[in-house]
């Protein structure tokens, strides 16, 4: 199989290098990723100016767009017969209300609205605690392969959510989940005219069961999501 690989963290982060290392045992993999990092930047694409596209090496490429764009030029330019678009691992959690406006949710959103089947990895990340980049490349690929061996559904998606565990801790179950439908704590730090975001992502509701408590207490968080 060929697959598009992408991220909102950019094309450098240590995430997409985790993404690629577990895809390589499963198929043939190209890299279309951000310059810089669009975390938060949600579906948004560019239309009005040009993409400058940079080759790093002949399956790696660097977009300055979103991640939405990079699936554009991915699989309209680069790699048209990608069989599967995958993006992440994300940098953190991408749970419940994360999906709307996660630029590495988009990324996969985008390659669905063209008809390609497609996963969003995301790391849940405890402050203080670096993420151990190899154990997550183990983790994927049995998710991916569990995944790809499902039928395909026009319109739906899949959205992994990995825990931060302690080192020695064993790996986690997979369970799968709805997304949870509360929204993020939301409050702003004044500083004169300007608003600061200062809301506790770690302090956030969790419905029983959905996927922002199975990641929160340990497990690997899989939800099905569809568009229409």
């Amino acid at each position: 199989m060929k697959f598009l690989l992408t991220n909102d963290d950019g094309v450098d982060a240590p995430g997409l290098e985790a993404l690629r290392r577990a895809v390589a045992e499963l198929g043939e993999t190209v890299v279309v990723a951000p310059v810089e990092a669009h975390s938060g930047c949600s579906h948004r694409v560019t239309t009005h100016q040009p993409l400058r596209l940079a080759a790093l090496t002949p399956l790696r490429f660097a977009v300055e767009g979103t991640p939405a764009d990079c699936v554009r030029v991915g699989l309209h330019t680069v790699a048209p017969g990608a069989d599967w678009v995958l993006a992440g691992i994300n940098a953190g959690g991408n749970l419940g209300a994360d999906v709307y406006h996660s630029g590495t949710v988009a990324a996969v959103r985008e390659a669905v609205l063209h008809g390609r089947p497609g996963i969003a990895v995301s790391h849940y990340h405890k402050r203080g605690r670096p993420i151990d980049w190899p154990r997550a490349s183990r983790w994927t690929p049995p998710l991916l392969r569990r995944l790809m061996e499902q039928p395909f559904e026009l319109g739906v998606f899949w959205n992994i959510n990995l825990p931060h565990l302690e080192p020695e801790a064993p790996d986690p179950e997979v369970v799968f989940c709805p997304l949870d439908p509360q929204p993020l704590p939301l409050s702003f730090r004044r500083e004169g005219d300007l608003l600061h975001y200062d809301g506790d992502y770690h302090g956030r509701g969790r419905a029983s069961g959905a996927d922002v408590d199975v990641c929160f207490r340990g497990a690997i968080a899989v939800t099905r999501i569809a568009l229409f």
